[in-house]
């Protein structure tokens, strides 16, 4: 347990900052599942749209420290690469 001020303050930033990050997390996986349910669907103009919403999103979440760059930049890749395969 934590005897000094600044790290009980310490303790319940970090509880604070988790769950923001938990949620900012989560909101990212949503907006890829709905890429990628599109493109189960085998619609590719509902996959584009869903891409091009869930972009920015993710970006977002890169900026804020929630995920790193190259495992965004990797998941882009490949959403993009699935939805030009669709006929």
């Amino acid at each position: 347990m934590a005897n000094h001020i600044s790290s009980k303050k310490r303790i319940r930033r970090n509880s604070k900052k988790e769950n923001v990050n938990k949620i900012r997390k989560n909101r990212v996986r949503s907006f890829i599942k709905k890429v990628e349910t599109a493109i189960e669907q085998s619609d590719k103009q509902k996959a584009i749209l869903a891409f091009t919403n869930a972009q920015p999103e993710m970006h977002k979440s890169v900026s804020k420290g929630v995920f790193k760059k190259n495992t965004i930049s990797r998941k882009l890749s490949r959403l993009s690469a699935r939805i030009k395969k669709i006929a």
